[in-house]
This record gives C-alpha cells, structure tokens and sequence, in this order.
C-alpha cells in the first residue's frame, strides 16, 4: 500500500522499469528449463490510516459504515526488519480511545483486523528467533486492542526465493517456511472459529508467478511468485486473499498475454488465475491450485490519489458482473467458470481514507452494487452426475439399487431414480423400489438435485430383470456361531457356520446401526469404525426367493486409535502421537509439520516415547 503522493510517483517509474525488466524475462523463459465464513456474502473491505498522509484523517467509529472490514494500517517492526518484532501504537489516539472505537465498530458487526507491513514495513523472518519475536509480538498487540484477525501486507523485500527453491509446495527459503510457521501458530492460538487471516500481496508476488519463479528462473528477481508458498500452505485457514490490483507492471495472464491495469481487463484476468488455478512457471508439474472463490476479493485504489492504476466504477462494476455473473468480457473468457462465480467475495480498497476525500465514490457505489446481489445471484450450477449405480439385491418385486454421491456448489439435497415412467425421490445414495412386476427387465437411472431446483444429468443405465415369482416360502436357517476373528481401532473381522436352505443360500447381510455390508461368503471385514466403540453386528442369511433369515449377533468394542505415520504440511497439537521410523514420537509444542522438520531432526518439537 502506498502513503503518500510521492509514493505513487515513484510506483509509476517502477511499473516502466518492471515492463522492460518483464520482456528480458520473456526471452530468458524461453531458455528456462507455476475457511471460516466471512462477516458477509459480499464484503468490502478498506484500509484505515494509522498516519496522516494527506488524505485526512478519521476517527475509527467515524468510518463509512459501507465497509464490513477494517484493516488498521499499519503495525511496523521496531528492532529492524529481521529481528521480527512488530509494534503498533495509535495515531492521535489515547490508548483507552482506540480500544473503545474498536469495541464500537465490533458492536455494529463489523470485524477489525491488525494490517502489518505495507510499503514502509518490510518485515522478514530469516530465523526462528525472529518467528517467535513475530508470534509472540503480533499475539500481544492483538489481544491488547481486541483486533479480530491479522491481515498479511508484506511488500518490498520481505519475501524472496533461495535459488533453487522451486516447488512452491514445499518451500525451503527460510523467510518464506518460518513465516508459514509463525501464522499457523498465531491461527492455533486464537482459534480458526474466531480469527481472521488474510492477504494483501501485490501482483508481483502471486499472478507473475505464472511467468517466473524466483527460486527457479535464471536472472530473474528473486521474490517472483514468492507469496505462493505462504498462500498454498495456508489455503486451509486464509479467508480471503485481496492482492493489490494496483500500482502494477503488465502481467500475463491465462491467455498468455499481457493485461495492463486500470481496467475490467485487468481484474477478471488477475482473479481468474486465483481461481482456475496456474501452472508456476508454467511448469505442469507444479500446479497451484485454484482458491474457492469466497476467499477472493478485487484489490483497488479508492481513487487517483490512492494508487496507480486506479479504476472507474463502471469498470469495476463490469468485472464484477463478468466474475460474478458470467457476463463475459470481449477481451477475455474466464477459464475456470463461463457462467460465473456467485460466491465471489467482493472487494477491496486502499484506502478508507482516500474514499471519504473522494466523497465516498467507492464505499457508496460498490456497496449498492453488491447488496443489489443479495439475494445471492441465482444457484443455476446443477451437481455432478452420480456414479457407480449398482445392484445391492433383488426379489421377483423390489430392487435394491446404490449408487456414488454428486457433489454440488451449495448442497445436494436429494435424489431421483427413474424406471420407465416411474420416478422415487430419496436423500440417501441407495433406494429400495417396490411394487416391480417379476421376471421383468427394468432399466434405471439416478439424477441429483440441489436446493434450487437444479438437476445432474442422468447417470449411466443400470438393467436387471427382476426374479421369477418362487413358491418358495421356508426361510433359510440363522446363521451359526458368528464370532469376531480379529479387530482394529477401525475394523472388525467376522465369520460364521453356513446357513442351510431348502433350495440353497443365496448370501448373507451383516447389520450394525444403521449401516449394512454383504457377502456370499461366511467371513467379512468391516472398515471405517470408529475406535473405542461399541458395535453390534447382525447376520441374517437370505435365498433366491427373498426369503430372510433369523438373525445371529455379536458384540465388540474397537481398540484405541493408535499412532500414525508422521508426514509433512500436517497440523499437529501437544500429546499428538506419531511414528516415524519404527518409533513412536509425542509432539511437544503445536506445529504444521515441513519437510526437514522430521521428529528425529526437531527434539523441540518431538519427544521420543
């Protein structure tokens, strides 16, 4: 984020020399071997100034209320930019003052966040004495003035690439691992539930990640892409990612080729690699993946005064409808949905103050814009198509079919199988129909349907013909001396003495709770319990004509979970057990575990039991 008008001069000639800088690496490439719900469907967010930089200053209860989020900008290192202590002292404010108009702002539902870095705070983590300063300095600032979350704005050359640190999934660079490190550790303590975690990267250190890599391209600079790794090692707890859609250099987008800023353009072409996803430099092997889109928002500057490359409101507006709507631009297709993105989180702004010195063009118009969306743009993406239709059983008038379960946007909320000119509705993925006609060939097929109404396709035909109508009324005889052959914290191991029929055994059904297996044999395994639970499992025997045994019990309790083996990018917490190399290991301290961080290598972390 800029402070000042001359920040915004010296940007411009940035952006000149990053073009030229830009087309070098275009020529090198060639020869070069890519959470937790928000405070509102749609958010804006803006940055309140710590400082007076012309733009005026405001009292933190005076904000506009068309912002949901406010980021207090900003909290600075105070020992020099790698010592990792962060402080934050209110500007022309009493410390009660401050405190008071955050409790007021969080009274009217609007969430508070600490910003730290900007353009003045490079902040950089290359120890982990400087991690812990971090943690430890950023935990007390929050708690002290009651902020709500932590908002990343590290710009400058607080994150950079060791060279040869090109897998973006698992980082090596030590500013880049301990600051990972450090945000799990903060989000561990405050808790996912209650705290905010989000980003504000300039499009140098994420969307030219596609071109070039830092720590993987020749001649190149070295904090190209560099906060891929932080977002990708994160994803899980980021609520949303607004990267600075301003005061940027050309950059390539999925079309492969350059968007200038300024413009619709632009926008959805930045957002549309966020969520498509991007091959990072462009190598097929290192995908990053795509965010969902209620964790992206448009990054922009209030006004001229704010930023370069600042934007119209139409123009705003017009790559709102093309990432939320699906009104597609003439000069780009988004390439992850045609159709849009109705979840599509909102915006962002640098900065609340510049909006009122602009007569709040931003806050007023946007806002309209975005309530205009509530209720959400209509739910038109129907689920996916269920798969796998099988055949559990049959008799001469019933079918027992199952089937896999469809994925939907929002919910699947339901199911119907049809035969003929017959249709059933279930919520379940299996269904029993009856009533069929014996001896009789029936051909079915499952579609899912959501909440609105939508509806998959049809899934691939399953025939069966249903069973001759049998005389045959004698039951099979209950199966014999069922009894466990073994048992895990997860699994259970059955069998029993065969069942007797007077024309012959067609197979056996093994209850428990509400679940059900089969099996024509007399053994079977059952996977997916719960450890330390009581089950109780019932076998009954069954024949060709439908006839159903009485049923045979027994009883088991699973073992305790046991330890399981040790990996990398997991978040562990204290007594977690785990093993590693034929030994079993007690964490000591939360972590998310990296490669490297192995438990023989890291006795801080891991104690051999």
């Amino acid at each position: 984020m800029v402070q000042d008008r001359f920040s915004i001069r010296k940007m411009w000639m940035f952006a000149l020399s990053f073009i030229m800088v830009l087309t070098l690496f275009q020529v090198l490439a060639v020869n070069t071997p890519k959470a937790h719900a928000a405070v509102a469907s749609k958010t804006i967010v803006g940055y309140w100034h710590n400082f007076d930089n012309g733009s005026g200053f405001i009292k933190l209860r005076d904000v506009s209320s068309k912002f949901d989020v406010i980021n207090v900008s900003f909290a600075e290192p105070t020992s020099g930019v790698s010592n990792g202590t962060i402080g934050f002292t209110p500007y022309n404010y009493t410390e009660s003052e401050f405190k008071s108009d955050v409790a007021y702002l969080q009274s009217q539902g609007k969430k508070v966040i600490i910003s730290i870095g900007g353009a003045n705070g490079q902040v950089q983590l290359p120890t982990t004495t400087a991690r812990d300063n971090f943690v430890n300095s950023v935990r007390a600032i929050i708690e002290k003035y009651g902020f709500d979350g932590l908002d990343v704005d590290f710009e400058g050359h607080s994150l950079y690439l060791n060279s040869g640190d090109s897998d973006f999934k698992n980082p090596t660079t030590p500013v880049i691992v301990n600051l990972i490190s450090a945000l799990r550790t903060l989000n561990n303590y405050f808790g996912t539930d209650t705290f905010y975690l989000t980003m504000a990267p300039e499009t140098f250190f994420v969307q030219l990640g596609y071109s070039f890599y830092g720590g993987s391209c020749i001649s190149c600079d070295s904090r190209a892409g560099s906060y891929l790794p932080v977002i990708y090692a994160t994803r899980d707890i980021l609520d949303w990612l607004q990267v600075q859609n301003y005061n940027s250099g050309p950059i390539t987008g999925l079309d492969n080729q350059y968007h200038t800023m300024g413009n619709a353009d632009f926008h959805v072409a930045m957002a549309d690699m966020l969520l498509t996803g991007f091959p990072v430099a462009k190598n097929s092997n290192h995908m990053f993946p795509a965010l969902r889109p209620d964790q992206v928002l448009l990054g922009l500057p209030a006004n001229t005064n704010a930023g370069g490359g600042f934007t119209s409101v139409a123009e705003v507006q017009k790559a709102l409808d093309a990432l939320i709507k699906g009104k597609q631009l003439s000069s780009y297709t988004t390439r992850g949905s045609t159709t849009g993105y109705p979840d599509f989180r909102g915006v962002m702004t640098w900065s609340i103050n510049w909006d009122k010195f602009n007569n709040f063009e931003f806050s007023n118009n946007h806002r309209a814009y975005l309530d205009a969306l509530t209720p959400p743009v209509p739910d038109t993406q129907p689920p996916t198509v269920p798969t796998n239709l099988a055949l559990l059983s049959k008799t001469s008038t019933t079918v027992n079919l199952s089937w896999t379960s469809s994925t939907d946007n929002v919910a699947v909320t339901g199911y119907t199988i049809s035969y003929g000119s017959q249709m059933l509705n279930v919520t379940g993925t299996s269904a029993t129909i009856t009533g069929l006609i014996p001896d009789t060939n029936y051909v079915f097929t499952v579609k899912a349907k959501d909440a609105a109404g939508n509806q998959s396709a049809a899934s691939s035909q399953l025939t069966v013909k249903t069973d001759v109508v049998s005389t045959d009324q004698t039951a099979p005889s209950a199966p014999g001396s069922v009894q466990i052959l073994s048992s895990t914290s997860t699994s259970v191991t059955l069998s029993w003495t065969p069942s007797t029929d007077n024309v012959g055994v067609s197979g056996y059904t093994i209850t428990y709770g509400a679940n059900i297996a089969q099996t024509q044999g007399t053994t079977v395994t059952i996977s997916g319990l719960t450890a330390n639970t009581s089950y109780q499992f019932i076998v009954t025997a069954q024949d060709a004509a439908g006839n159903i045994s009485a049923g045979s019990s027994v009883s088991v309790t699973t073992g305790p979970a046991g330890p399981v083996g040790w990996s990398a990018n997991v978040s562990y917490k204290v007594n977690d057990e785990v093993t590693y190399g034929g030994k079993t290991y007690i964490c000591r301290q939360p972590h998310t575990s990296l490669t490297g961080w192995e438990p023989p290598n890291v006795p801080a972390l891991w104690l051999l039991k």
